[in-house]
């Protein structure tokens, strides 16, 4: 989608966002109720800044947006508000709602920028999220219950109840997964094939139904080849079906709650991938339409008060 400019359109324009993670960056100019009128996408990551670092991103991004339309506020969300970020937004306790997250917003001095800052979960077991807090802001609103899980490298689970953020778990699927695939014995056969669907579809099966736990059942990815019980192109297939069956089994034990649909958000195919792991576990799942990053960042400005017609 181009870059839209000063024209009639533009009027609907009420916000740039911006979803700045640690391997890219999205800008995008949002309509009422969320709607991404245009955007913008760069690998410029916190990690991987141009020269001039973060404002000459910002500038590249937004800079002709803010130019056809002065005054628009800005809004960015994910790692650009970590610690290694451009400036450190303190994380908001969970039990967090969108009014709770508008309200400690950081800004950036000078730039016209002002970040959302991640939400932490305290006690025996903490954790932390950035950027995942304003997806499901977006994906799930004011839900009075509900249970997004939002795959990726640091998988989430997030418990929503009464449209807070109650509670949320990490699970390190995705990088677990490159690098038993990129750096052990397990990623040394051939390529995946045609037939990995149901290679998957094993790997699964095999981790859900399984009492022993993940580490006992990783080596069996290169066993069943050895044996002939498995096509070698089917052994990295085999292995993220372990992985993302281990998850669901585990957290589903934690985060299951009857009547309660887990929704998934983000990346298209990989959501895809979690939505047939959760059929195959007898869990219906369903995807949330794209644009939850948008749509949070929308609903936030709104409490927030920088939204022409004040807080919601």
């Amino acid at each position: 989608m181009p870059p839209l400019a000063a024209s009639p359109g533009a009027v609907q324009a009420e916000l740039i966002g911006l979803d700045w993670g640690t391997s890219s960056v999205r800008a995008m100019l949002v309509g009422a109720e969320g709607r991404v009128l245009a955007e913008k996408a760069q690998p410029w990551g916190i990690t991987r800044l141009p020269e001039g670092g973060f404002p000459a991103a910002f500038a590249a991004l937004a800079g002709e947006w803010r130019s056809a339309l002065p005054g628009l506020p800005c809004l960015a969300c994910g790692m650009v508000g970590s610690r290694q970020g451009w400036v450190e937004a303190p994380y908001c306790e969970a039990p967090a709602g969108a009014d709770a997250i508008a309200a400690m917003l950081a800004e950036v001095p000078g730039a016209g920028l002002r970040i959302v800052p991640g939400v932490v979960q305290r006690g025996d077991r903490p954790d932390v999220m950035r950027g995942e807090e304003t997806q499901v802001v977006g994906a799930l609103g004011d839900a009075a219950r509900g249970l997004a899980v939002l795959p990726g490298t640091h998988s989430k689970w997030v418990r929503v109840e009464a449209g807070r953020i109650a509670g949320f778990r990490t699970f390190m699927t995705g990088e677990v997964f490159a690098t038993l695939r990129g750096h052990t014995i397990l990623g040394a056969f051939a390529p995946e094939t045609a037939a990995e669907d149901a290679a998957f579809a094993r790997g699964v099966l095999a981790a859900h139904q399984s009492d022993e736990g993940l580490a006992g059942l990783l080596f069996s990815a290169r066993a069943l080849v050895l044996t002939d019980r498995l096509e070698p192109g089917g052994a990295i297939a085999f292995l993220s079906g372990l992985l993302i069956g281990d998850e669901i089994r585990t957290a589903s034990t934690a985060f299951a709650e009857a009547g309660v649909v887990p929704v998934l958000i983000g990346e298209a195919a990989l959501c895809d991938r979690y939505r047939l792991a959760f059929d195959l576990c007898g869990i219906a799942a369903r995807v949330a339409p794209p644009g939850a990053a948008a749509a949070g960042l929308w609903r936030i400005a709104r409490h927030a008060g920088l939204i022409a017609g004040g807080s919601v």
